[in-house]
């Protein structure tokens, strides 16, 4: 097996230049870079983890924290952190809501496992911490992340894309098809980032002479049930709709199942909007017509942020992302 000896004797340079390379903690010439990096790759070197540890005081592990492990858009950030890590060897220890108490209790309990491993870095996603935590939680552990929100005094360790816009970009896509009877199945009202696009949904239709006040809206929580059940609540309003917009896509593709189930036709009787844009979005029946928000470069400059952070590399960093509209076969001109 080789070693950093080898690598700095086939480079032709010092094991210190060797190492401060490998590591990419400190400066070395351009021309000493490509030399060692050219000898790692043909040595097929690899740094002990253990000795790096014990010479930078760091374990090479950033912790993440979501509510859940399962669904598109959590598994999304997982994998997306894991591969961003790995590409510089490091490597990632998750946590999840499960536990005692209520939603915030668990997070809580979550983000101390993963304090109390000695973590370099925090990565969360939470809408159950309130801002009073995360900032608490930034005492305990300055390198953090925040992935979904914006938490005064913490902007420029928050990761989000505009939801606001998101919304505007939903109400958009029903009103251009001339919808007017429209109806919402929300999020938790709790949720920061739920509450920012229903915003500017709610902003975008009001400019067109639609009060809040008329669409009807029905709460759940980003669930398939919790879509299956308020598109259920919906219908039994009596209210009619011809456009539907579901706060994430989940919700979305669950609520067309169950209008479809009550012998209604998407999109020809009632068009359905999504949000996220996450995989099954493009395999539904119809294919679901959504906002795009781009979660995978939200969590790579997260993921990048910490790294620097946490390891002194300089990677470049942007805090702006921007949603798209994705037009598919879920949204048809008003009957």
């Amino acid at each position: 097996m080789a070693t950093i000896k080898d690598v700095a004797r086939l480079a032709g340079v010092g094991v210190g230049t060797a190492s401060r390379v490998i590591s990419g903690r400190g400066s070395a010439s351009p021309a000493a870079v490509e030399r060692v990096q050219g000898a790692v790759r043909q040595l097929g070197f690899r740094p002990s983890s253990l000795a790096r540890a014990l010479s930078s005081r760091t374990l090479g592990m950033i912790g993440v924290f979501v509510p859940d492990f399962s669904g598109p858009f959590f598994g999304r950030i997982l994998q997306t952190m894991d591969a961003e890590l790995r590409e510089f060897d490091r490597h990632m220890v998750a946590a999840n809501g499960c536990g005692h108490g209520d939603r915030r209790q668990q997070a809580l309990d979550g983000t101390a496992f993963l304090i109390q491993r000695e973590c370099d870095g925090l990565m969360l996603q939470s809408n159950e911490l309130l801002d009073e935590d995360l900032l608490a939680l930034h005492r305990l552990q300055p390198r953090l992340a925040v992935l979904n929100r914006l938490v005064p005094t913490l902007e420029a360790q928050c990761f989000s894309a505009d939801h606001h816009v998101g919304g505007q970009l939903a109400a958009q896509a029903l009103l251009s098809r001339g919808h007017r009877q429209i109806a919402v199945i929300s999020g938790p009202n709790s949720a920061p980032d739920n509450e920012a696009r229903l915003a500017g949904f709610y902003a975008e239709l009001a400019a067109h002479g639609i009060a809040r006040e008329t669409v009807p809206q029905v709460e759940g929580d980003f669930s398939s049930e919790s879509g299956w059940r308020a598109a259920t609540q919906l219908l039994e309003r009596g209210v009619p709709f011809t456009g539907l917009f579901g706060a994430n896509d989940v919700m979305a593709i669950a609520a067309i199942s169950r209008l479809q189930h009550a012998g209604l036709r998407v999109p020809e009787q009632v068009s359905v909007v999504g949000y996220d844009d996450s995989e099954p979005a493009s395999y539904s029946n119809p294919r679901l017509t959504c906002v795009r928000i781009p979660i995978q470069d939200v969590v790579s400059n997260a993921s990048r942020y910490l790294l620097n952070a946490c390891y002194g590399s300089t990677l470049p960093v942007t805090h702006i992302f921007e949603p798209t509209f994705v037009w598919r076969d879920s949204v048809a001109k008003v009957p």
